[in-house]
């Protein structure tokens, strides 16, 4: 049976069973830990966002080890983890310690979360990797593949997963409130940082910085203020945009309620870029065909300012973030990035009134019961956030395609099975990166 047909089925008995339904299995793995037994956790990233996933994993565990490629970061984060042991390169480290290591977090830029998360799996090691799960499409697919074989527990800090207003949502889509969905609209505020630009003037290295572990898989260039430690999500070579920041957020709830996976054909406009960082904005367009008991529908994406036609709202003011879904028989809005600010029913939806969904203990806890023996993180690896970050990131294929401003670019008509653009053998290079020497999944 191929992988896809395995996650196709998996959601397809969701669906049927209701959603937020968790799936015991791979998680449970022969050598689970006790529920009564301490995670010994080492993190890999503990700035920014890694510092509050450091803070979430010594919650349910231990802090054993720590990593970073920034001095400063990393002695910040060794004064609320005395007793972890300090590296700069996540290799050393997992080599060190991997005896005394039972989980990891990776919280680093985009474009190490693959090799890093890899190696770690391959050693038995249940993983918890920041949204997008990689930079690329080839990598989500492989690190499904490396989690399924190695049984480990996993998870993508998408948080809004596990938040009940989202979880509801996807329930009331599910419902048939909107009737059979036809398209789907998803707008973010993001790009909060530079992008459409050359790059930076070259400088000295700060003397806390290691630059070429910074850099890391990726080719090598020299060193300036642009990249450390924020701006990277705006360069190719390094992160994956407005689209990959936010849509593992925003686009998170239709694809709960709509199986929104292996879309055949994706086009973007632009404003033009220099194929080095990411537009300053973007709308993409994705056509999903029919799959299961869902219907052919469309997705539109839009960033840096861009949103949906404020006809489509019935009076409603379009917020600044959000989704709104399109049925054909009525209409659902949903503002913010997790649904957190609930939902409205338009143009004739029907209320389902009460519906069933499994509440969350909390989006951390779900990882650290997945590796106590518990049933799996629903934004595991396998069943979730890979088909999750293929479909986001498959947006990439058509922004890299649109580099000419506001000019509709190449539709890449996109074979999921086998992760080919069969119209556009330029895309191969974003679909599947090349790695510097010394890095490898």
């Amino acid at each position: 049976m191929s992988y896809l047909t395995d996650r196709r089925r998996f959601l397809k008995s969701t669906a049927l069973t209701g959603v937020g339904v968790f799936v015991a299995g791979k998680a449970a793995a022969e050598d689970s830990k006790s529920p009564n037994e301490r995670i010994r956790f080492a993190c890999i990233g503990v700035g920014g966002k890694g510092g509050s996933d450091s803070s979430d994993a010594s919650k349910e565990g231990d802090i054993v080890a720590i990593c970073d490629v920034d001095d400063k970061t990393l002695e910040k984060a060794s004064k609320f983890y005395p007793k972890a042991a300090k590296y700069n390169d996540y290799r050393k480290m997992l080599d060190e310690m991997g005896g005394s290591i039972d989980a990891v977090t990776v919280s680093t830029p985009d474009h190490m979360h693959a090799p890093a998360s890899a190696l770690a799996m391959r050693m038995g090691k249940a993983c918890f990797t920041q949204k997008p799960l990689t930079r690329s499409i080839w990598e989500a697919r492989e690190l499904g593949k490396i989690a399924a074989e190695a049984k480990v527990a996993t998870q993508m800090g998408n948080q809004g997963t596990a938040a009940n207003s989202l979880r509801k949502t996807a329930a009331v889509v599910r419902s048939g409130a909107l009737g059979n969905v036809k398209e789907v609209h998803v707008w973010t505020n993001r790009p909060i940082w530079p992008q459409g630009g050359g790059r930076p003037a070259e400088a000295p290295v700060p003397e806390n910085v290691h630059w070429d572990l910074w850099l890391g898989c990726a080719p090598v260039r020299p060193y300036a203020p642009g990249y450390h430690p924020f701006a990277w999500r705006g360069w190719w070579d390094f992160g994956s945009g407005a689209l990959g920041d936010m849509a593992c957020h925003t686009v998170n709830m239709p694809f709960m309620a709509l199986n929104l996976r292996d879309p055949s054909g994706v086009q973007a406009t632009t404003s033009g870029h220099n194929q080095e960082t990411y537009p300053k904005w973007s709308v993409i367009e994705y056509d999903f065909p029919k799959l299961d008991d869902r219907e052919a529908l469309k997705m539109v994406w839009y960033d840096g300012g861009k949103k949906p036609s404020s006809d489509l709202f019935e009076g409603e003011q379009v917020s600044e973030t959000g989704v709104l879904l399109i049925g054909d028989k009525g209409k659902l809005f949903a503002p913010g990035d997790y649904c957190e600010r609930g939902y409205k029913l338009m143009a004739g939806a029907t209320d389902p009134g009460d519906v069933e969904f499994e509440a969350s203990p909390g989006h951390f806890p779900e990882f650290a019961r997945a590796i106590k023996g518990g049933p799996e993180a629903r934004s595991n690896f396998a069943n979730y956030a890979v088909p999750l970050t293929e479909t986001i990131l498959l947006g990439n294929l058509a922004v890299w395609a649109a580099a000419a401003a506001e000019t509709p670019g190449k539709k890449i008509e996109w074979d999921a099975v086998n992760l080919k653009a069969t119209n556009a053998p330029e895309v191969e290079l974003v679909v599947k990166p090349t790695y510097r020497e010394g890095y490898t999944l």
